[in-house]
């Protein structure tokens, strides 16, 4: 009997099969869990939802008119600019929110609990970084909604505009893995809140989202252009047609090649953090 058909092997794929198979049922019961526990607390989206479009807002008009793009300050020019800096500012900070939210459930003993249970061990932050991507798109729809009726528009087409959002999601998710690790590694929920944006400002600001990145000094330029934000920013600019008449595209790879570079830099955040929060969460007390 050939080594393919032997019973062992077959047991053997039934095994990693059924392994597979249960990780994702387990991971969308989790995630069932804390969608149905943000809809029973409307306030935290709602929350969630009034500083981006503050940012919006502010940016718009307080500084449209004073920040040149391209060789031109019409803030008209500004707002196309500006929207896809915004919309991945939105998905990354959402990264405070996932660590907040793991903290709370280890210092209420709920991630002991889970631990107990018979289930795949990264199923529990699988099904919150999943539950805090549903919310994640949920909030970029209504910012698309309000950056349209502020004069935004997209030029390239539907299916690139989906690849565009699409990319900001797969960002999103991604950094929603940061902020597990970091959620799992404090002792409170405000600790996590802290650590999730003490380092989201410097990131976001030092990047191409709401300044062209050839304005600042040399070495700042440099972290800019090898940023996977800006990476991410200046593909959705791409994909959304956004790029105003004029505009230098920096030399760097990743501003030339920004669609690839924004994919390369999510998935690997994705693999290193998923690694390191699972194997955290496997150790981590209450």
């Amino acid at each position: 009997m050939s080594v393919i058909g032997s019973p062992a092997s077959r047991a053997a794929a039934l095994r990693v099969h059924g392994g597979l198979g249960r990780s994702v049922r387990d991971s969308l019961v989790v995630a069932k869990r804390n969608l149905i526990r943000m809809i029973r607390i409307p306030e935290v989206v709602i929350f969630g939802l009034i500083q981006p479009i503050m940012f919006v807002v502010l940016f718009s008009y307080v500084f449209g008119g004073s920040i040149a793009v391209g060789g031109s300050t019409d803030p008209s020019t500004y707002r196309q600019f500006l929207m896809a800096g915004i919309f991945a500012q939105t998905v990354t900070f959402a990264t405070a929110g996932a660590g907040a939210g793991i903290a709370d459930d280890m210092h209420k003993g709920l991630i002991d609990r889970f631990r107990s249970l018979p289930m795949a061990r990264g199923a529990v932050l699988t099904g919150r970084t999943l539950a805090d991507l549903v919310q994640t798109a949920l909030t970029l729809v209504v910012l698309a909604v309000v950056a349209v009726i502020v004069g935004w528009r997209i030029h390239e087409g539907v299916l690139k505009a989906v690849a565009g959002f699409a990319l900001l999601l797969l960002l999103g998710y991604a950094f929603s893995w940061i902020g597990a690790l970091i959620g799992l590694s404090v002792r409170t929920p405000e600790a996590a809140t802290s650590g999730g944006l003490i380092w989201l400002f410097p990131l976001t600001f030092i990047s191409n989202a709401f300044v062209p990145a050839d304005n600042m000094p040399m070495v700042l330029r440099n972290i800019a252009e090898w940023n996977p934000f800006s990476a991410t920013v200046q593909a959705a600019r791409q994909l959304f047609g956004n790029l105003p008449e004029g505009y230098p595209v920096p030399a760097a790879w990743p501003m030339q090649h920004p669609v690839w570079a924004s994919l390369i830099w999510s998935v690997l955040i994705i693999v290193l953090f998923r690694t390191l929060a699972v194997r955290k969460f496997r150790s981590a007390t209450a």
